[in-house]
Formats: C-alpha cells, sequence, structure tokens
C-alpha cells in the first residue's frame, strides 16, 4: 500500500490541513516519496448514513443476496458513504468486514416486532412481549452496539398505528440491553410510543415525525438522539394513499407528513441531536445521503450542522474519528465546498477507504 500525501481545506474547522497516510492511518509526520494525491480541495471524514439496511431487497423487502447487497455496500461508497449504521437487516453482512473495499458496518441486529406489526420477512417476531428482554440480549450480542425495536406500526384491528410494547416491558428490555453494553433504538412514526419509550431510557429515535413539545423536552431531558430520515417521510403521502382500507391511518400518516418540517425544526431550535440517515432499502434506493442532507437543510439545520449530521458528528456519536492522525484514513476530497449544494456532496473527487483511493472522478 502506498504513501499517500493530502492538503487542503478540513472541515469543519476550516482550517488549512495537512497529512500523509501510510498503511492505512493518518500522520502528520512527512512521509518521503509519498503519492500526492491531491494540493488543495476540502477535505472531510467519510460520511455517515446513520439509519441505512444493507440486506434488504429493494422493493419487495426480505433478505437480499450476498451479490446484491454488495452492491448496495458498494453504491454507498461511490457517493462517499464509508460507515454505516444498519438499522436493522435480516441477513448476515460480517463477511463485509473482511472486504477492505467496502464501507465500515455497525449494526443493529435484526428488527424485533411482534406478529403481523412490521413489515414481513424483516423481523424476528415474537409471541408474547414477556421475550422481549431476552431478545433484546440475543439482539445486542449478534449487532455492534446497537439494538432495534419497531416501536410502533398499523393495528389492523384499531385501524391506526399504534404501540407495540408496554411501558414496563421497554424499561426491562433497555436496561437489559444497556447491561450488554448495546445502546437502542426504535422505529417510531406517531405519537403515542414516544413517552414509553423516551422514559425507559431508550438512546435514539428514528423517523420521529409525532414529536409534541412534550416528548421534544423528555428527549433533551433524557439526551435522546434523533435520525429523522426525511427522504423516507416524503413518501407518507403514497403510504397514505395504498392504505385506502384503513382511512383513520391514512390521515394520519397524511398529518404526520403534512407537519414534519415543524416537527423536526422544533425538535432541532431545542437542542435534540440529529443525525442523518436515509432509510435506504426496502423503499428507498440506495445511494441517497446528500438528498438527506438537503432535507436536513429544509427543516432548519445549517449547512455545516446538516454535513456534521452526515458526517464528522455522526462519527463521534458512533464512536469512530474523523481525520486526525492516527485514525484510519477514511476520507473525501472534494473540489468544491461540499457544504453548498446537495449536488456537490453526491459526488465527492476523491474517495479514500482504509488508506486506499477506492474512487477518482
Amino acid at each position: 500500500m502506498a504513501a499517500l500525501h493530502f492538503r487542503g481545506t478540513g472541515l469543519p474547522d476550516e482550517q488549512p490541513v495537512e497529512f500523509w497516510v501510510d498503511g492505512g492511518v493518518i500522520s502528520t509526520e512527512p512521509i518521503p516519496g509519498a503519492e500526492t494525491v491531491c494540493e488543495s480541495g476540502w477535505i472531510v471524514p467519510g460520511l455517515v448514513d446513520a439509519h441505512c439496511h444493507v440486506g434488504i431487497k429493494f422493493g419487495g423487502g426480505g433478505g437480499e443476496s450476498i451479490e446484491g447487497l454488495i452492491a448496495q455496500a458498494e453504491t454507498e461508497r461511490d457517493c462517499g458513504v464509508l460507515l454505516i449504521r444498519d438499522a436493522g437487516s435480516p441477513v448476515d453482512t460480517r463477511f463485509v468486514d473482511d472486504r477492505p473495499d467496502l464501507p465500515r458496518i455497525v449494526r443493529a441486529g435484526q428488527h424485533i416486532a411482534a406478529p403481523k406489526r412490521y413489515i414481513r420477512g424483516l423481523p424476528i417476531d415474537l409471541e408474547d412481549e414477556s421475550q422481549l428482554p431476552d431478545e433484546v440480549v440475543r439482539q445486542a450480542r449478534a449487532g455492534d452496539g446497537w439494538v432495534k425495536l419497531v416501536g410502533d406500526w398499523i393495528d389492523r384491528s384499531a385501524g391506526d398505528l399504534a404501540p407495540l410494547w408496554s411501558d414496563d416491558i421497554l424499561v426491562e428490555a433497555i436496561a437489559a440491553a444497556h447491561r450488554e453494553g448495546a445502546r437502542v433504538t426504535a422505529h417510531v412514526f406517531a405519537e403515542d410510543a414516544l413517552p414509553g419509550l423516551i422514559n425507559a431510557g431508550i438512546d435514539c429515535i428514528e423517523h420521529g415525525t409525532g414529536l409534541t413539545d412534550e416528548t421534544i423536552e423528555m428527549m433533551v431531558s433524557h439526551g435522546t438522539a434523533l435520525v429523522p430520515t426525511l427522504i423516507n417521510i416524503a413518501t407518507f403521502p403514497e403510504i397514505a394513499e395504498s392504505a385506502s382500507r384503513f382511512p383513520v391511518y391514512a390521515a394520519h400518516m397524511r398529518d404526520l407528513h403534512s407537519r414534519v418540517k415543524d416537527t423536526i425544526g422544533a425538535a432541532h431550535d431545542a437542542g435534540i441531536p440529529i443525525y442523518a440517515g436515509t432509510d435506504a432499502g426496502g423503499s428507498i434506493v440506495h445511494g441517497r445521503i446528500a438528498d438527506e442532507v438537503e432535507e436536513l437543510k429544509a427543516v432548519g439545520l445549517t449547512p455545516s450542522e446538516a454535513l456534521g449530521a452526515a458526517c464528522w458528528d455522526a462519527r463521534a456519536w458512533l464512536g469512530h474519528p474523523g481525520v486526525e492522525a492516527g485514525a484510519p484514513a477514511d476520507l473525501l476530497v472534494f473540489r468544491n465546498d461540499p457544504r453548498a449544494s446537495g449536488d456537490t456532496l453526491a459526488a465527492p473527487d476523491v474517495v479514500v477507504l482504509r488508506g486506499v483511493v477506492v474512487k477518482t472522478r
């Protein structure tokens, strides 16, 4: 592996940076004979998709083939996503860890749900909620420090979104995950599941379209993070259109969609940590992190905050370093400032993964 040399402007500090890469690791000590990759440009850590499903078949649910999930990971890599929090997958993606040309994955195991209360073919379905703490432990041990619950979904007997779990069992289950050293997140669209999850000590909420002033205040108090998946929420009207048999549910989904800008904007204004996730997999194609960053800008994040939510801030949240001495060399180079537009962010000029230039344009 040849030594590499980089010079440019680093983000988020906007300061000149110069460093070398040897053996896949960043160094500030000059390395004679290193190949200069860039003399100028904007240098940032590899992007993060904090809600991404490598291994879910697009369009039909269920598990993807090995070839298919490799293609998904390659798509993410080529748009600059070098770290993925896989928020639930029905297939084993551990072999990806042995592929130095594919992004790093932080796994949350498999979704945990109740029968007929989530997308067929994806979750572990528990017949009795008393099984939840034990299953959380199993998924914590199968993952990389995260567990994914389905917090709410349509209850066909009620004709609307409804929580899956009682408050008491959530307290027990989340405590069990924390004893395993794992954090817990949950899919939540509506209002009713949020208080129980937040009070039980959940670490993150996915989507969060049902947040209210009260639950936003609760999240601030508990330090709960939010991954709003805004490009997924944009599909709510289509979901409602396909649910004509459940008019109350359809109307609820349209209402959640109609006020999402105010909802997520209020969460941001209150100081809730927000990270970028596309929900790629299933109904969202891979490779859209730049679109999610643009949507975060639209709900009130500054350009630096929005990029940080998909870059340096998200990496720190997941326990991965940025561009610094001693860190793995997972980084991007842009000719123009990537905060300026989605088109710029979507097309990095150089992608470096594990110290190897894997893409240039």
